[in-house]
């Protein structure tokens, strides 16, 4: 036996020698293919050292790819951009959007997949190594998806009570012979109809849903039927994705596809009602004198940087654990061409609709109500409520609209827990065991923190975060994050970065638009943000200076850890001044600091050169 121990141990010496061996001579090899620039090698190796030899892995990369679309495509495809569309003089907002998807949506978020595939960390790990002085923005990212994802499942809960009340006929929405409804009901508009009168959608939205009170300074009292649904939702949530890859990797097949099925049976139904040609023929031919307009610019420039998710560190987080030799590119193409097909797809659906309801109501296209999330819980349901089959047609809409709800949860949960676990991972694993007790901790704080929004005065406080969260903290937040990795950690490194991974670097386009284009076009958006800024209000509520206090505060919240993670590094860093700040725009400057082993010990290195074939391992994706 011990003849037989001492030849094992041979052999096993032999191979680790052997796999040194192997290691040597790729490095060597690529080595001698790189520019001859010390530094950028330095750093090269320096990122390959980084990479965590355990990190999971999805178990076919079509996951991934169903994903990020599910990430992608969400409420803001059905509501948000037939709303910018109708508002900028219908076609002529799609000549600016689909030019701002090819300058900066395709580009930033190319951008966004290399930096979190080389890295293999999310937001907050892979900017503190690309640019430590920007640190916090990665910090910020994860604060503002957390504090989206608390509110955002408000939309869900509101779907799924429309959803329970379209199993009946008529539909409750259909007439105003209802308990809550009020005189100035009135079931269709037309020119002589009162300003002060309401549809019976409205009033089913507003006295029978949400029992809304006056105004935020009355709290009102708990909507248990919303409170209820609002735990089936986090609970519906919880059990797509604790299990990680195992169950969301099947969840996406269903939830990014099956929407695309139903868009497509609302739209064969709708072309053929009375007056849907006219509110096609208002989508898609163009009012020119419109593309005069800055403010139609920008609307498609922030249509689009919203849109695919550029600043929340969701697909940063999500490429994460993708195979380290991933094709990128196709990701990035599949995504974000989805992502704004998803959003023409449904223009059609919804503009037909308009038609419809302007040809019921006797009025141009151009003269229809059309507000924000009404367009989804007012405008649709109303013209539902005058279709044949009524009832299937609004259970396979709003069916749909959780899907979409619950492909974009799944990856702002994804942030905070994946920030937990490259941050904090031992500690909390000695004290959880679990990774999917780590999921339910950041559920279940969410759940709480939602209970606001179903209380009576649960409207005015999600206008108030989805104002200052989504419009003010996300254009600060997307211009730190291309100044950070565009400006300061280079397109050079991301280049390079991109060559380790795939042997290609990216064509003159993409250094293009990475170097000036998109860094200009976010400094207009940021800019024309702040001059154009208005407060929150709600219809014709106006929030008292207090509340508008509080949407600041909430705002701050994701935006305060930009410049308290510059202050930590320059904190941290030794040296003069200057010999800080040199170093805070540094790659990597931090972990140097901190003394870590220049090279890894032989182990991790072997385990690095089988990246793409060691075994899949569930994650919290």
């Amino acid at each position: 036996m011990s003849h037989k121990r001492r030849l094992c141990d041979c052999l096993s010496f032999i191979s680790n020698q052997a796999s040194h061996d192997v290691w040597a001579q790729s490095v060597k090899s690529q080595r001698r293919h790189r520019q001859k620039d010390p530094t950028l090698e330095m750093e090269l190796d320096q990122g390959k050292m980084d990479q965590e030899p355990g990190r999971p892995t999805w178990n076919r990369q079509i996951e991934f790819t169903l994903a990020g679309i599910g990430c992608a495509v969400g409420l803001g495809n059905i509501w948000r951009f037939p709303y910018l569309c109708y508002r900028s003089g219908g076609g002529a907002f799609l000549v600016p959007y689909l030019l701002m998807l090819l300058v900066m949506g395709i580009p930033l978020l190319y951008m966004e997949l290399i930096l979190g595939q080389y890295m293999r960390r999310g937001p907050v790990h892979a900017l503190a190594k690309a640019c430590p002085l920007l640190k916090g923005v990665g910090l910020a990212t994860v604060a503002i998806s957390f504090i989206m994802c608390t509110y955002y499942n408000i939309i869900i809960t509101w779907g799924l009570y429309y959803l329970f009340s379209s199993f009946q006929s008529p539909l409750p929405w259909q007439s105003c012979n209802n308990t809550w409804n009020t005189p100035n009901c009135t079931d269709h508009i037309n020119p002589n109809t009162s300003s002060h009168s309401s549809t019976a959608s409205q009033q089913f939205f507003n006295y029978r849903m949400l029992e809304r009170t006056g105004g935020v300074e009355e709290s009102g009292v708990l909507r248990w039927e919303l409170f209820l649904l609002l735990l089936l939702a986090w609970i519906l949530l919880y059990f797509c994705i604790f299990k990680g890859v195992k169950s969301t990797g099947k969840v996406v097949y269903f939830t990014a596809l099956f929407p695309y099925v139903i868009l497509l049976a609302l739209l064969i139904n709708n072309v053929q009602l009375p007056g849907a040609m006219e509110g096609i023929r208002f989508f898609i031919v163009p009012n020119w004198e419109k593309l005069l307009e800055l403010e139609v610019w920008v609307n498609a420039a922030a249509q689009i940087f919203n849109s695919i998710g550029i600043g929340f560190g969701s697909l940063m987080a999500m490429s994460s654990y993708n195979n380290f030799n991933n094709n990128i590119l196709k990701d990035t193409l599949a995504i974000s061409i989805t992502n704004s097909l998803t959003s023409i797809l449904a223009g059609f659906v919804i503009f037909s609709a308009f038609g419809y309801m302007s040809h019921l109501q006797n009025i141009p296209v151009s003269e229809l109500a059309v507000d924000g999330p009404g367009l989804v819980f007012v405008v649709y349901p109303q013209a539902f409520a005058t279709m044949s089959v009524a009832p299937l047609w609004a259970i396979l809409f709003f069916f749909m609209l959780l899907c979409l709800g619950l492909d974009s949860q799944f990856a702002m949960v994804e942030v905070m827990a994946t920030s937990l676990m490259d941050g904090f991972g031992g500690p909390l694993m000695k004290f959880l065991r679990h990774k999917e007790m780590l999921v339910l901790a950041v559920c279940s704080t969410a759940f709480l923190l939602g209970i606001p929004h179903v209380m009576q005065v649960g409207i005015y406080v999600f206008q108030l975060m989805d104002h200052y969260t989504a419009i003010v903290s996300l254009m600060f937040l997307a211009f730190f994050e291309v100044l950070a990795i565009c400006g300061l950690y280079g397109v050079r490194r991301l280049s390079a970065n991109l060559k380790e991974m795939t042997g290609n670097r990216p064509n003159i386009f993409f250094r293009v638009c990475w170097m000036f284009v998109a860094p200009l076009l976010i400094t207009i958006i940021l800019v024309f943000t702040i001059i154009q800024f208005k407060p929150a209000r709600y219809e014709d509520y106006v929030y008292p200076p207090w509340a508008q206090g509080i949407g600041w505060v909430i705002a701050m919240a994701s935006i305060i850890w930009i410049p308290l993670g510059a202050l930590h590094t320059l904190w941290v860093l030794p040296g003069s001044f200057t010999e800080r700040l040199v170093k805070s725009i540094t790659p990597y400057a931090l972990e140097n600091e901190r003394g870590g082993d220049t090279y890894p010990n032989i182990a991790v290195i072997s385990s690095l050169g089988r990246e793409t074939e060691k075994p899949h391992i569930q994650t919290n994706l």
